[in-house]
């Protein structure tokens, strides 16, 4: 029987669609790459807010290390800090990405005490001129309301195996020997952040303890005072990392995925966030240990 040459022509075509997306796919695979952009590809982690969960941020910075057709990173903060243990897993994930990788922070309208932080891991920080950073400090709140429970006739009762245990209670005032203690941990917690910060921007000490006071700079001053790179935006920043990965190219900007979530889910967190906020701003509870802009 004869063959249709339109059936064969069809057959070719098909056959030979497989065969150049399957050598796309390679070369996709080969380069590391999720896409199949062949061009200069620059990364931009967002870090937004007050810092309270390092997890996600994390997972971006790794997936960027791993993925081989990302020259260089960004960090774009816009955060006034957070809780010490979070933004410190941040900074070490960004050292670790360093190793392969040059980063550049990209500094927002905040980028204060933890975001700094984060900030000093980076090969070169730019901020706008107007950004609000420094805040170099640690701080721990406790709230006492012994004197409201004492109005309305309520009266606590602790029971406790060791004399620290209830330490920072709100129904009770702190003992010196417990401010001490509590002081101690604020003080060490200090003295991690100003080293650091001597260590990655190659200052002395006796040059950055007078700035550690928890005061705030523009991104101006901060340029003078030797905290920061360069003044400019996000784009001046990603021109940057592209100059600093070797290439003259513009680069195709690729922001790093933030997990899915549904809209109840949203709705919840959005609801509790603000309850939380409430209580915060009206009792100022302690959430710990804190590298944040008050």
């Amino acid at each position: 029987m004869r063959r249709h040459p339109v059936i064969i022509g069809i057959c070719l075509l098909v056959l030979i669609g497989m065969v150049f997306f399957m050598v796309i796919y390679g070369l996709g695979l080969f380069r590391g790459a999720d896409s199949f952009g062949l061009g200069e590809r620059i990364g931009v982690v967002r870090i937004e807010g007050i810092i309270g969960d390092a997890g996600e941020i994390v997972d971006q910075i790794k997936e960027f290390a791993e993925d081989k057709s990302i020259r260089a990173v960004v960090l774009r903060l816009d955060t006034p800090g957070g809780s010490v243990a979070p933004a410190q897993e941040i900074y070490q994930a960004v050292r670790e990405l360093r190793k392969n990788k040059k980063v550049v922070v990209s500094m927002g309208a905040v980028a204060a005490s933890g975001g700094y932080l984060i900030a000093v891991a980076a090969d070169k920080i730019v901020a706008n001129p107007g950004t609000i950073t420094g805040s170099i400090s640690a701080v721990m709140h406790y709230a006492n309301v012994e004197e409201l429970l004492r109005k309305v006739g309520v009266r606590s009762s602790v029971i406790k195996s060791g004399k620290f245990k209830d330490i920072g209670s709100p129904t009770r005032d702190m003992t010196a020997e417990e401010r001490a203690l509590i002081q101690g941990i604020i003080d060490d917690i200090y003295n991690q952040f100003v080293n650091t910060i001597s260590e990655n921007r190659n200052i002395p000490l006796s040059k950055i303890l007078p700035l550690a006071d928890g005061r705030i700079f523009t991104g101006r001053q901060a340029k003078e005072l030797g905290l920061i790179d360069d003044l400019g935006g996000l784009q001046d920043a990603v021109r940057l990392a592209s100059r600093l990965s070797g290439s003259d190219e513009k680069p195709e900007i690729v922001y790093g995925e933030r997990k899915q979530k549904s809209l109840l889910k949203y709705l919840i967190r959005a609801m509790t966030s603000a309850v939380a906020q409430e209580i915060r701003e009206g009792a100022a509870e302690s959430l710990g240990a804190q590298y944040l802009l008050q």
